[in-house]
């Protein structure tokens, strides 16, 4: 069975994203990326919304890829193995290989891939992640803390719910990234 994991690269304020809709506070350095890249490699199947669906698809070419340093191009190869399902009642067609749309976000289904599942699954994308959390989907989460305040923008992680945690895992980065993993507590 795997496990569901939320990962995100997050503003200390908590943000996925400033009020523009930027994240370019959050480009990894190259020991940033490699650490994704080692936790990337673990996963199977990728569940993702539209508008993150959309900004990962990139990874699928090749033109803007051959100047990038190893551990990029590697994160491509890595994306590109595993399969993605993207929900979205608006997209009519996905531009990357391996990938399947669901036109609504199904509790249950989710709960049958990851039984049926060998590897970890990963979901991103702020609204389907806290439709995940909302119905108690979310085994672990992946935080790394860019050093940044955005002071505004979209959450990364759900509003008006409660999560207990249980860390699992922390370190840091030489650029001031601070990484955390930690076990969603499910309640008795």
């Amino acid at each position: 069975m795997g496990k569901l994991i939320y990962a995100a690269n997050i503003s200390l304020d908590g943000f996925l994203e400033d009020e523009a809709g930027a994240f370019d506070w959050s480009v990894p350095a190259e020991a940033v990326h490699a650490f994704w890249n080692e936790h990337e490699r673990h996963i199977g199947t990728s569940l993702y919304g539209r508008r993150m669906y959309e900004t990962m698809a990139v990874w699928e070419r090749d033109d803007w890829l051959a100047d990038e340093p190893p551990v990029v191009r590697e994160y491509a190869e890595i994306w590109r193995d595993a399969d993605k399902v993207v929900y979205s009642s608006s997209l009519t067609d996905v531009t990357t290989a391996r990938t399947r749309i669901e036109r609504q976000f199904e509790p249950e289904a989710v709960r049958r891939l990851k039984e049926d599942s060998d590897a970890d699954l990963s979901i991103g994308g702020a609204a389907i992640a806290a439709e995940a959390f909302r119905h108690g989907l979310v085994d672990e989460c992946v935080l790394l803390l860019c050093p940044v305040l955005v002071g505004g923008g979209k959450p990364a992680l759900p509003q008006g719910q409660r999560l207990d945690l249980d860390l699992i895992d922390h370190g840091r980065f030489d650029n001031g990234v601070v990484h955390v993993r930690y076990a969603v507590r499910r309640r008795v």
